[in-house]
């Protein structure tokens, strides 16, 4: 059995979908987990291998299985910003209140990162809660103005998240709103957004 785990882990990791198929119909276990925990299905979130992935929810992989880290398939997805993985999960049905290890749901690490398409698609095609906050004391548009850098995409970010209902007013653990953060910063562009909202 062992082998036969490590074969999908490997080929999971490559992002071999034929030997991901392969190493499950030998028997492999499909919640195998690797020494830091990861199961198959992250270690292909991770490397963003979308076919390798649709193999493995097909065959019943969890997206919510967390490693060490509490990383998981689904919460990767908004470290990555890969929105065909994030569809690809879709259909195993992820728990959009699942915390990474500082609290956060999956759109506010891609708040974060600036990742446009993928803000706009899991705030279209998921439930996720636009003002959940982290054990920072942020939510995804704090954190989009606190650790963005002000460009264009951060500014897109906002633009969404105040479209998806997201509050301005929320303040940080210490009372200071996105609007004075920004201001703070200087980004003059994504400060107006807050202001008209």
């Amino acid at each position: 059995m062992r082998d036969r785990d490590s074969r999908l882990l490997a080929a999971a990791r490559r992002g071999d979908a034929d030997e991901v198929r392969a190493a499950l119909d030998a028997g492999a276990r499909v919640e195998a987990r690797d020494e830091e925990l990861r199961s198959p299905l992250l270690l292909a979130s991770l490397g963003s291998h979308v076919d390798a992935a649709r193999v493995l929810v097909a065959a019943g992989a969890d997206p919510n299985a967390q490693d060490r880290r509490h990383d998981s398939p689904w919460l990767v997805t908004g470290v990555t910003g890969n929105v065909a993985m994030m569809r690809a999960l879709l259909p195993a049905g992820p728990d959009l209140t699942l915390r990474n290890r500082f609290g956060g749901v999956s759109l506010i690490p891609a708040s974060e990162r600036g990742h446009v398409a993928y803000v706009r698609a899991v705030l279209r095609e998921t439930g996720i809660d636009v003002d959940h906050v982290n054990d920072l004391g942020w939510t995804a548009l704090l954190e989009a103005v606190i650790l963005g850098d002000g460009g264009r995409p951060h500014q897109e970010v906002v633009e969404l998240l105040l479209a998806a209902g997201a509050d301005p007013e929320l303040a940080d653990a210490d009372g200071v709103t996105a609007l004075r953060h920004a201001r703070r910063r200087g980004f003059d562009a994504i400060a107006a957004l807050l202001a008209d909202a």
